[in-house]
């Protein structure tokens, strides 16, 4: 399976089953001399781990990172970063009565008709356990950027079926399971959640992320566009259907008189762009939301085929996120830290010495 690498100077390789010893990731193109630490990887990590609360997975995994290479006496050396952790409550049994059937919406079919075999274990690949990995490395460069350039990334559940949720308290969205930046509607998503639970079902997320003290310049004028690397990155999120930057979709409603984000001396008047002009940071918060798909393993029995193409019933028991969004806010923020890093170290190398003469207004 080829694919599994994202970025070009900042390049991250992530490996690992749902069910198999481990999920890691390498991580090659770090500056050197960054204080790094288990601990600084950890603290991100934390937040997409199953088993915190009643409304996710009930999987208990530590998820403890191990740093295996590419740290010396504290400081990042400049060389690949290995980075491993351990799969402890992984339960492949839970997966052997539909071995030989297709859950319908998941990757399963498609996975056989490619290789003619697949690891069946919580879909392999397919499952939303491998993105510890993703998250793992999006810590390293959360720090760097954050240490270096005074940039920040934070995210939010911003709707779970039909409610939309608006961001009041964005400090609020850490400190619940739902990732929601708007507590007074708290007890309205635990009501739905339980609902959903005892119907059986599942449904889909939409989440919002910001990036705040982005520079302006980055990202390239065609293909490496920075709006088309961000939809690239979190296209590989596992169940991520839809990706916008700024207004998104709205824009097919709006004139060019209210689209338009007017320039003044004392900056942009508006931000309906969502950060970028012509594929390149316009130094504007850069702003994307990521739409997520229902999960598609549910206990309600539903209409597929077995691996000989006969029809049958398939009915998905076991540990599942009724709602994968919930922890998806945590790897919707590792995918654009990602993109962005890659994209300053990518800027610093062609562009450093460039003096653009009109001042920055977003400053």
């Amino acid at each position: 399976m080829s694919g599994n690498t994202i970025g070009r100077s900042f390049c991250v390789t992530t490996f690992g089953e749902s069910h198999g010893p481990a999920v890691g990731a390498i991580v090659d193109g770090c500056p050197p001399g960054l204080e790094l630490s288990e601990a600084d990887i950890q603290a991100d990590l934390e937040p997409r781990r199953t088993g915190t609360s009643q409304f996710t997975s009930q999987r208990q995994e530590p998820d403890r990172v191990k740093i295996l290479s590419g740290v010396f006496e504290g400081r990042t050396t400049g060389t690949a970063i290995g980075l491993l952790v351990d799969n402890v409550d992984a339960r492949g049994r839970d997966y052997e009565k539909i071995k030989d059937r297709f859950r319908p919406g998941h990757a399963d079919y498609a996975y056989q008709q490619k290789y003619g075999f697949r690891d069946y274990r919580g879909g392999g690949r397919a499952s939303a356990r491998i993105t510890v990995a993703s998250v793992a490395a999006g810590a390293i460069a959360r720090k760097w950027l954050r240490e270096r350039l005074g940039l920040t990334v934070a995210g939010f559940l911003s709707q779970i079926g039909p409610h939309r949720l608006d961001c009041v308290d964005a400090e609020a969205a850490r400190a619940n399971p739902f990732f929601c930046a708007d507590p007074g509607r708290l007890p309205q998503l635990e009501s739905y959640i339980k609902d959903l639970r005892r119907d059986g079902d599942s449904v889909g997320a939409r989440v919002t992320v910001r990036a705040s003290g982005v520079p302006p310049g980055l990202g390239e004028p065609m293909f490496d566009r920075l709006d088309a690397d961000i939809a690239f990155a979190m296209m590989g999120i596992n169940a991520a259907k839809a990706v916008e930057i700024g207004d998104g979709v709205a824009v097919a409603g709006q004139r060019g008189t209210e689209h338009r984000d007017e320039l003044t001396p004392d900056g942009f008047a508006s931000n309906h762009g969502g950060g970028t002009l012509g594929g390149i940071s316009s130094g504007q918060d850069l702003i994307a939301h990521v739409t997520f798909k229902p999960t598609s393993s549910i206990p309600t029995p539903g209409r597929t085929i077995d691996v000989a193409g006969d029809p049958t019933e398939i009915a998905t028991t076991g540990r599942h996120d009724p709602c994968v969004g919930l922890r998806a806010v945590p790897i919707v923020e590792a995918m654009l830290l990602l993109v962005l890093m890659d994209h300053v170290l990518r800027h610093r190398a062609q562009c450093a010495d460039v003096v653009a003469g009109t001042p920055d207004i977003t400053r």
